[in-house]
């Protein structure tokens, strides 16, 4: 396995692997429905599905840096709101786009070359390495604020 495959499956392992520190963030979002999604068991804190839609952004950025493009994200972008709260079939949607996401990442890194990992992803930002790394760090940091949204929600039912 060469050093692209490995991040390859790391990213992977952050979504739906065996990830060594517990579960992976699809399975930590398994349990929720649009109604404990929308939930706000912590005043002022982002609910699990505006954190969703957060890591659903990055892996976008990061797909388009990996591409060639230099996309920044506005506060609303970075952050995006639910579209309908509390809807089953729009909660549904915003799930299957994060696995799209990555999906697409995935493929995209079936093809890149080993020794772009050190070039800066894209000029004046980190490199490819880093970034990809960042992503999984990313994943697995926003994945455990879900489990303990998640607890929150069901402690106040």
């Amino acid at each position: 396995m060469n050093e692209v495959e490995r991040i390859r499956d790391q990213i992977a392992r952050s979504l739906d692997g065996e990830a060594w520190h517990g579960p992976p963030l699809m399975e930590v979002l398994s349990g929720l429905d649009a109604d404990s999604a929308s939930a706000r068991p912590i005043p002022n804190a982002h609910t699990s599905w505006e954190i969703l839609l957060h890591i659903s952004a990055w892996a976008e950025v990061v797909l388009s840096r990996l591409r060639g493009e230099a996309p920044t994200l506005s506060p609303e972008q970075d952050w995006p709101a639910p579209s309908s709260p509390g809807d089953q079939d729009a909660w549904r949607a915003d799930l299957d786009r994060l696995r799209e996401v990555h999906r697409e990442l995935l493929d995209e890194l079936a093809t890149l070359d080993a020794s772009r990992l050190d070039a800066p992803i894209v000029p004046g930002i980190s490199s490819v390495y880093v970034t990809l790394h960042g992503l999984v760090q990313h994943n697995l940091y926003h994945a455990g604020q879900i489990a303990l949204l998640t607890k929150a929600v069901r402690s106040d039912r």
